[in-house]
């Protein structure tokens, strides 16, 4: 679950679609460079690949760490597996 609310009058965050890189799934946040952000959920379930570790998901982000990393925050995934 996603540790940042969206504020809707805001447009500093948003939930998008994205394939991950993900080698291990037990994770629900991201750095910026294993995310890529997509149009659509159909998509990322097409460009979805397990064996590269491409998962496809919905995120909420960019949103800048305390360390100056830019995070994307997991909703949920698109897939059957989780």
């Amino acid at each position: 679950m996603a540790r940042i609310g969206l504020d809707p009058e805001g447009k500093v965050v948003n939930e998008v679609f994205a394939l991950i890189y993900a080698p291990g799934r037990s994770r629900d946040r991201f750095p910026e460079n294993c995310v890529t952000v997509m149009e659509s959920e159909a998509a990322v379930l097409e460009g979805a690949d397990p064996k590269k570790n491409l998962y496809p998901a919905r995120v909420i982000g960019p949103s800048r760490s305390s360390e100056g990393f830019r995070l994307y925050y997991l909703v949920c995934w698109l897939d059957d597996e989780e």
